[in-house]
């Protein structure tokens, strides 16, 4: 079977090394791709809904994937279903569990999914005098999509409201922050679960953890992501709980409403002392969970594709490796702000199985089809390292972070350090 990958960073080629992994597999297209994923893929450009249709009609494209949220919100899944495309990626009416978080969070409070209490604001005014009213620390959240980039926890009104007035007033994240939502800030330590969903039936993933900070112990600004690992046996004890609680209703909610969910759903789950808690859904797999997670996967990946398309979930058996895997991301200096653009990216080639190619491009000077990679974004590279429990696969993967470099170059050194933690339940007194 020919496939062919909506989307152009890490996420996309750690979901086509996993599609070449199955002895079904023909041929694999990215679309846009990169010039890392060119390395490896076919990559073509296919600006519009229709130039992506005649593509898969021409080229016998018996299965598409979609990456990122951007298309989903825009209807792509829905019109490749539409010309009887069989595509994983979910309706745009059902991806609002990401793209508007006030939609998310009405959906959890109407249906009792557990999850943190939070207020929408759709203007400057009533956001800020919710804040005045609140307890701190506090979490503030751009309702649309922001890259991963949106969410803010202030200490004080003062932060608080600055970041209300860059996001509300002056649009940094465009109309995405026409409406905020004001969260309470719960204590624990965050996991993260995929679910593979057929719009009645489901299975769940390996939980992975990513590291959202820049900074190692966990400080600095909230970024798309400095890197994860994959599974967290932490987390297991918690799955019972979390499938009957939070996947099994909220999925039936969504049905309910008129929005079956068939793709793959993202928990972003707080592990508290009350248990479980939603932080936030996404309408897709998450980047860089998936390329700890993917690697995992003993079970043939476009056999379980076909099992959501097919809506056979409830017959689908997942195998998992019996190893632990980590990704480090190598990030530009200045990320998640303004940086630099067009340095040199330096690989050694013993490493080359284990790099995942985000924001890169061809080097200029040697024409579109140069061997030489330049920085393109924020988040450059993904370094994968493996082994038989997590020490043994952070050693791995820093050990190769060395064997890649570009000026620059900034990442944590801390990936899979957490301790997960979760404070002692508050008692009456």
């Amino acid at each position: 079977m020919n496939v062919l990958i909506i989307g152009s960073g890490g996420r996309e080629q750690a979901i086509a090394n996993a599609f070449s992994r199955s002895k079904k597999t023909d041929r694999i297209i990215v679309a846009p791709g990169n010039a890392g994923i060119a390395r490896h893929y076919s990559t073509i450009t296919l600006p519009g809904f229709g130039d992506i249709l005649s593509y898969c009609e021409q080229e016998q494209i018996g299965l598409v994937f979609i990456g990122p949220e951007i298309p989903i919100e825009a209807g792509l899944a829905d019109y490749l279903r539409s010309c009887s495309i069989p595509v994983v990626g979910p309706s745009a009416k059902a991806a609002r569990i990401e793209t508007s978080k006030s939609f998310a969070k009405d959906l959890m409070q109407k249906y009792n999914i557990p999850t943190a209490r939070g207020w929408i604001a759709d203007n400057f005014e009533t956001a800020v005098s919710i804040i005045d009213k609140s307890h701190f620390p506090i979490v503030l959240k751009a309702d649309g999509l922001a890259a991963g980039k949106g969410v803010f926890i202030a200490g004080d009104r003062v932060e608080a409201r600055r970041f209300l007035q860059d996001t509300m007033i002056n649009g940094c994240f465009g109309s995405a922050g026409n409406s905020v939502l004001i969260e309470e800030f719960l204590e624990g330590w965050e996991v993260s679960l995929f679910v593979f969903c057929d719009g009645e039936n489901f299975r769940t993933t390996l939980f992975s953890q990513d590291h959202k900070q820049l900074h190692d112990n966990d400080m600095g600004p909230n970024t798309g992501g400095m890197g994860a690992f994959a599974p967290v046996p932490n987390a297991e004890a918690y799955r019972e709980e979390i499938e009957q609680k939070i996947i099994k209703p909220v999925l039936a909610a969504l049905k309910s409403e008129g929005c079956p969910y068939q793709g793959v759903l993202y928990c972003g789950l707080m592990i508290t002392a009350e248990g479980a808690k939603v932080i936030e859904f996404n309408c897709r797999f998450g980047d860089p969970e998936t390329q700890a997670l993917l690697p995992l996967l003993n079970s043939d990946f476009l056999d379980v594709c076909l099992h959501i398309t097919q809506n056979k979930v409830d017959k689908l058996r997942l195998e998992w490796i019996e190893d632990s895997s980590v990704a480090v991301v190598l990030a530009s200096d200045g990320y998640p702000g303004t940086y630099k653009k067009g340095l040199p990216i330096q690989i050694e080639p013993s490493i080359e199985d284990s790099v995942i190619y985000a924001g890169v491009d061809s080097g200029k000077e040697h024409g579109a089809m140069s061997l030489e990679l330049i920085t393109a974004g924020g988040r450059v590279l993904n370094i994968l390292g493996r082994g038989k429990d997590l020490q043994q696969a952070r050693s791995d993967a820093y050990s190769k972070v060395v064997l890649g470099q570009f000026d620059g170059m900034t990442f944590r050194k801390d990936i899979g350090l957490r301790k997960n933690e979760i404070p002692e339940p508050i008692r009456d007194l």
